[in-house]
């Protein structure tokens, strides 16, 4: 039901929305992700599924709304930059930061946030950080890793403010181990600092050339059926839309 509410609402204000969706994790990602959930697999297991079937009733409920998506191959994030890079949307709307180190020019917050949060919708313009910054997308990314991401540790006793001094005086991690004191920083054991590097600067993503996205008119009695009957993840049987707020939805999605 959020997606659907948040979807209409964008429309209405104007904005033709294109969801992308999470393929396989990297497998630097999957290494990193069994570290932290050795303890948690039975779970895990049982989140994923109920994920994907989430992902399928999501994907359902777009097509008959008219909205067109896209399934990444890899990482949503870097996907959606992929699309921003090649002018084929405005901008990438997530709240995972990865989004600009994978090179997106344009990214916004709260997009999607509820509007009872009432949280102001924020923009990030990469080049204009990189400017403010003082550092190059190739030096941004190796901040990032040391900042900490989702596919290899991070050095510890080294937090954002030296980070980013590092980085601005020394320009690669490369450099910067090079001249800090091994004894006070411990360096993580196999660090794969370089491939998570070569992830974020050339990451799998969907073919672009030959991608053209399509908003159609929706399904209304598709979307009657789908959203007034049982279901499981994204409806419960005592969640009834009425036909005339549907209908005025369908004015609204017809509109775009």
């Amino acid at each position: 039901m959020g997606m659907f509410y948040r979807t209409i609402r964008m429309v209405e204000n104007g904005i033709k929305p294109v969801y992308v969706f999470d393929g396989k994790p990297p497998q630097l990602k999957s290494g990193e992700l069994a570290k932290r959930t050795e303890r948690r697999a039975e779970a895990e297991k049982q989140l994923e599924a109920a994920q994907e079937q989430h992902n399928e009733e999501c994907k359902k409920l777009l097509a008959l709304m008219g909205v067109p998506y896209v399934d990444a191959p890899c990482e949503a994030e870097a996907t959606c930059a992929a699309l921003v890079k090649a002018g084929k949307v405005y901008a990438a709307a997530t709240e995972d930061m990865d989004a600009l180190t994978f090179g997106t020019p344009l990214l916004l917050r709260h997009l999607m946030a509820s509007e009872a949060k009432k949280l102001p919708i924020q923009e990030f313009h990469l080049s204009r950080a990189l400017q403010d910054i003082g550092i190059t997308q190739e030096q941004f990314i190796d901040l990032c890793i040391l900042l900490g991401c989702d596919y290899c540790e991070t050095i510890r006793g080294i937090g954002p403010k030296r980070a980013i001094e590092l980085i601005k005086q020394h320009r690669s991690i490369e450099e910067v181990l090079d001249n800090i004191d091994l004894k006070k920083y411990s360096i993580p054991e196999n660090w794969l600092y370089k491939e998570a590097r070569q992830l974020f600067l050339e990451p799998e993503v969907v073919d672009i050339n030959d991608m053209e996205l399509k908003w159609q008119d929706p399904d209304e009695a598709g979307l009657v059926a789908f959203m007034c009957v049982k279901s499981s993840s994204m409806r419960t049987a005592s969640v009834m839309v009425p036909r005339s707020w549907l209908r005025t939805a369908m004015v609204v999605l017809k509109a775009v």
